[in-house]
């Protein structure tokens, strides 16, 4: 009964419009590591086939990495298989995107089990927890004394609910803000923007002087949205972000965290500085690679990618994600996807993947996956290894993101909101705001609107859970 409530909630969630994960499905930079980067990463998988029962086992992972990260996914299970010595199997199969893999596994949860280890995107969490079809990494992580303080810590919190981790952080990222150095330079523009506010404050420079023809490409993406409300130091929804009970309702429109965004966003619009570049992050992106704009939002997992596009035709620097205001002292939210064992009630199963987790979150195959993908490596220890310490070196631009991840605190507000309807939160919020940059809704509208549509699919999805306990 629970599981085919949950899965029909699930289904109502993606028919009303749902969006893809905030970071890029696509590969950044193709890995130039050996096979020595993950060697080391062996001594993550040296129990015995009598202690965890997995020897010979085959088990399937399910994962949204296409492109280079695909091959970089392939890479890291080709080395688990020949590295592990309880000789375990594992068989990597891409699901497409992050929705198609979370409606895929709620088609085989009613059917039969299709997976053994899934990767899902961070809006999904609540989900997650909720169906009952996962073995927290918590209780295997308790259960063998793995070291959990080698996760970086504002990584593993968002993936932390009552002090259990429920899956293991593997690709993540971070927004950022991406400008044309070129341009700065000729604008005579040395403070690099760090607010809304004072990006508007340099754009007459840099139209007039640095040769933009727009000041900043900024998409509409409701993963913006949540971060500008957690740089205030807002809740985006009851009861901590849904984090001491599901929540119940939204609170930006209460808060006025809601409203200033958007406000503040309509006003950088009606500047003049920056086009509707609709919901499409591409479309932003491409722009900014095009030379046509000065600054561009995107996540951290895109720089390698940024960095090829360009091709060195203009110079790139990389500053922290813009406040709302000046004397905010927020943080940014992880986003990316996670690790989850789904629960087959066959031991040999479950721990066979526990082993593959372990090794897949090892200093070594974090600095590996980073140097492959532009994701972080959400190891602490990674950054210790001499290969990641080069790449860093040679791509300084890097930096700017994991030294803002390290200056966010962890809170309630940072560790971002946790809603079982979030991928149509999200498409809500970018319908209205589209509406309100064409100047066909005025922002207290929008903000009221996204409320109220977010709060009847939160009734909704508890009333479905509660009925399905």
């Amino acid at each position: 009964m629970k599981r085919n409530a949950i899965a029909a909630c699930m289904a109502l969630m993606v028919a009303a419009g749902s969006v893809t994960g905030c970071s890029s499905q696509t590969g950044t930079k193709e890995s130039d590591t050996t096979a020595q980067d993950t060697a080391a990463g062996t001594e993550a998988v040296k129990s015995s086939a009598a202690e965890n029962k997995a020897d010979g086992v085959t088990i399937t992972f399910w994962h949204s990495m296409g492109g280079v990260n695909g091959e970089a996914i392939n890479t890291l299970v080709e080395q688990f298989n020949k590295e592990n010595t309880d000789k375990i199997t594992v068989e990597a199969q891409y699901q497409g995107s992050y929705d198609d893999a979370i409606n895929k596994l709620k088609s085989a949860q009613i059917g039969s089990m299709g997976a053994d280890l899934v990767q899902i995107y961070d809006i999904g969490t609540r989900f997650m927890i909720d169906s009952g079809w996962v073995v927290p990494m918590q209780d295997l992580i308790d259960g063998e004394g793995w070291d959990l303080s080698q996760v970086e810590p504002n990584i593993a919190a968002y993936y932390t609910v009552d002090d259990v981790l429920y899956s293991m952080p593997f690709n993540s990222s971070t927004p950022i803000l991406y400008y044309n150095k070129d341009m700065f330079e000729k604008a005579g523009i040395t403070e690099i923007p760090d607010s809304l506010p004072k990006i508007a404050a340099v754009g007459d420079g840099l139209l007039e002087k640095g040769g933009a023809g727009e000041v900043i490409s900024l998409g509409i993406y409701g993963w913006f949205f949540e971060q500008l409300i957690a740089v205030q130091g807002e809740f985006y929804a009851d009861n901590n972000n849904g984090r001491t009970a599901n929540a119940t309702k939204v609170v930006f429109d209460e808060n006025g965290a809601g409203l200033n965004v958007v406000q503040t966003w309509k006003d950088l619009v009606d500047s003049g500085f920056v086009g509707n570049f609709g919901r499409n992050t591409d479309d932003t992106r491409n722009a900014f690679i095009a030379g046509r704009t000065a600054m561009y939002l995107d996540s951290t997992a895109q720089l390698a990618s940024v960095i090829k596009g360009v091709g060195g035709r203009f110079e790139i620097g990389t500053g922290n994600m813009p406040r709302i205001g000046e004397k905010e002292d927020g943080g940014v939210i992880i986003g990316g996807g996670s690790l989850w064992i789904i629960d087959n009630k066959d031991e040999a199963r479950k721990n066979a993947a526990w082993e593959f987790v372990k090794y897949a979150s090892s200093p070594e195959a974090q600095a590996a996956w980073m140097q492959g993908t532009g994701y972080f490596a959400t190891n602490v220890k990674s950054y210790e290894i001499e290969s990641m310490k080069t790449y860093l070196e040679e791509n300084p631009n890097f930096t700017t993101a994991i030294n803002q991840l390290h200056n966010t605190p962890t809170n309630e507000f940072t560790s971002g909101a946790l809603l079982g309807v979030f991928p149509e939160a999200r498409a809500k919020f970018e319908e209205n705001m589209e509406l309100v940059l064409m100047g066909q809704q005025t922002p207290e509208d929008c903000i009221k609107n996204v409320a109220t549509a977010v709060n009847a699919a939160i009734t909704n999805y508890n009333e479905t859970t509660e009925t399905a306990k």
